[in-house]
């Protein structure tokens, strides 16, 4: 009976960090010399994994989101969006999972100079 138990409880758990995995969606992003390819996100409230490739940029490159009210003001980083480690030419990496509520976030590279691009966040 202990055996059945500790099966079933090892199910269950099982099941319940597969879900919370694909709970989370991964949202990619190219950054070349000075730029990201992408320059503006839609996105509904939720969840999210940022994973940047760096590809072509000669410096290292990271990425940083912040609410667009502050404009990126270092003491208001979303610090979940760092990326774990910053990255060469033809390397990726990602951020922690980042929790997005409705509103408008920049995100840029202060490694790789980049302008401050726009996510939107909206349940709409």
């Amino acid at each position: 009976m202990r055996k059945l138990t500790f099966v079933a409880l090892v199910l269950v758990l099982g099941f319940v960090t597969v879900q919370n995995a694909s709970a989370q969606k991964v949202i990619k992003l190219n950054q070349v010399e000075g730029e990201f390819t992408t320059k503006h996100l839609d996105l509904k409230p939720g969840d999210y994994i940022f994973k940047v490739t760096n590809k072509g940029a000669d410096k290292e490159v990271g990425f940083v989101l912040a609410p667009q009210e502050n404009n990126g003001a270092a003491g208001e980083h979303i610090k979940e969006a760092y990326l774990q480690k910053t990255i060469n030419k033809g390397e990726t990496s990602e951020s922690k999972v980042v929790t997005l509520k409705e509103g408008t976030y920049n995100y840029f590279c202060p490694l790789n100079p980049t302008p401050h691009y726009t996510i939107t966040v909206s349940s709409k």
